[in-house]
């Protein structure tokens, strides 16, 4: 089985090669490793000389420098395909790896499968950085998700759980599933998109135990809200699509900020400008895109 990592970059270039470190100390390394940069020329020279050797795509930024998170995962998985991979590993780039990853995903790939493994958010590292060897005595995974024990699978899982950071799936798999909707630029709500498309073609969701993924720390905004408008926005995409909103959470706390208001007359999200955001103005989004996805 030829195994590919593929990972998206747009700067975070320390965490990068930790990530590129964690998979040349694993049990299982990959055959290939597809870095795709958004508008980030320098990661090439972050990673060279250094093993695994990556092989590298651009994507352009998409429009007013959005992050096409979901273009830059079908590049890099093309890519993987190209070079012959029968099984992609999709890691974000602030993850590195456990030792037993890769031969985990590995042993327990079968086409028809999504698999994810556990992440742990890891807290903010000392001043020499962190250290491979003690990421697992860090923190315990994210509870959010399930926590099967190193040999286990739990097969039937919740596609609304599904999330990018850390996943695996079969070339065929891949293919069935159509890959992600490039109609989501910036962020939020691709990675359940892609879930659910993926459960309505018949792809079962396993949380796979013994696959450990280590989150990087970075600063982040609770709620997001230097976010706020690619989530009203690709919020309403998805409502389009699915028929209804995701990321239910974080807009109800933009609301309470009085960052956002939600009519239920029209199902309309709108940012409202508040709260010193500057140069915003108000903008509505409504879920108008038809139908559901095939």
């Amino acid at each position: 089985m030829r195994l590919a990592v593929i990972t998206v970059v747009a700067g975070r270039h320390r965490h990068l090669r930790l990530q590129q470190a964690g998979l040349a100390a694993g049990t299982r390394r990959p055959d290939r490793y597809v870095v795709v940069t958004m508008d980030d020329d320098a990661a090439a020279d972050a990673l060279a000389g250094r093993h695994p050797a990556a092989r590298t795509v651009a994507v352009p930024l998409g429009a007013e420098g959005r992050m096409p998170l979901a273009a830059a995962r079908n590049a890099g998985a093309r890519r993987a395909l190209a070079d012959g991979a029968d099984l992609l590993v999709f890691l974000d780039v602030d993850c590195v790896p456990g030792e037993n990853l890769l031969a985990r995903y590995a042993e327990t790939a079968a086409d028809g499968a999504l698999l994810c493994g556990t992440v742990t958010y890891l807290p903010p590292p000392p001043p020499e950085g962190y250290r491979l060897a003690t990421l697992p005595d860090l923190a315990p995974p994210h509870p959010g998700r399930p926590v099967p024990e190193d040999a286990r699978v739990l097969r039937g899982g919740d596609h609304r759980l599904f999330w990018s950071l850390s996943f695996a799936l079969t070339a065929r798999t891949w293919r069935d599933t159509g890959g992600f909707c490039e109609d989501y630029t910036g962020y939020g709500g691709e990675d359940t998109d892609f879930a659910l498309q993926a459960a309505g073609r018949g792809v079962d969701l396993w949380w796979v135990g013994g696959a450990p993924a280590y989150h990087q720390h970075h600063p982040v905004s609770r709620p997001p809200v230097e976010h706020l408008d690619d989530i009203l926005r690709n919020g309403a995409l998805f409502k389009g699509r699915w028929g209804t909103w995701p990321m239910e959470g974080w807009l109800r706390e933009f609301a309470d900020r009085g960052l956002a208001a939600y009519d239920r007359d029209t199902d309309t999200w709108r940012s409202t400008g508040e709260a010193g955001r500057r140069t915003r103005t108000p903008t509505a989004y409504r879920a108008d895109r038809p139908g559901r996805p095939r």
